[in-house]
């Protein structure tokens, strides 16, 4: 899966967070929601724009990010989600 194809940043648009191309919403946006509970297809029925490939690349851009050192996790208490 090429992430690029489906996952872009603009500064132009939220403030140049990584968002699904043609729409505006952020994978950060997608996070928190499945982190909430939502399943893939709540996402799908939501958002009639977004696609599985789309979804699918949300988490292989997680995966390069952690991969390479971009993502990371402090030795301190993590702060607790409301």
């Amino acid at each position: 899966m090429n992430w690029q194809d489906y996952i872009h940043s603009d500064e132009s648009v939220l403030v140049g967070k990584p968002v699904i191309k043609g729409t505006r919403l952020s994978v950060e946006f997608l996070l928190e929601r499945l982190a909430d509970g939502w399943t893939e297809q709540d996402l799908l029925d939501n958002y009639p724009r977004l696609s599985k490939e789309a979804l699918q690349a949300v988490f292989a851009y997680v995966h390069t990010a952690m991969k390479d050192n971009l993502v990371f996790f402090p030795t301190t208490n993590l702060r607790q989600a409301s």
